[in-house]
């Protein structure tokens, strides 16, 4: 059974950080690219990008390049959403997908930005 559990959410300040992580189970990870969503209240979900199997391409959604990085850790079946510069209309419920970000999800952390 896919399982994936995602940590890291918080309240942050206009133009902080924040790390999210995503412990996967249940399935062959390293073979897997790595996706992550969010959905904003009231809106639909929303892709924020995809790591490839290897760890070494991602793609990102216009409204979130050069200000968050995707990385995954073969070895602990992680995968990583490192956010910067974030601001309020980065507030979401974040998921981590396996494969594309219409695939399996877990249950979501809350991030909001707010001051």
């Amino acid at each position: 059974e896919v399982q994936l559990v995602e940590s890291g959410g918080g309240l942050v300040q206009p133009g902080g950080s924040l790390r999210l992580s995503c412990a996967a189970s249940g399935f062959t990870f390293s073979i897997n690219s790595m996706s992550w969503a969010r959905q904003a209240p009231g809106k639909d979900l929303r892709w924020v990008g995809t790591i490839n199997r290897e760890g070494d391409r991602a793609s990102y959604a216009d409204a979130v390049k050069g200000r968050f990085t995707i990385s995954r850790d073969n070895a602990e079946n992680r995968v990583y959403l490192q956010m910067y510069s974030l601001k309020s209309e980065d507030t979401a419920v974040y998921y981590c997908a396996m494969g594309g970000w219409d695939g399996p999800k877990g249950q979501g952390t809350q991030v909001t930005v707010s001051s």
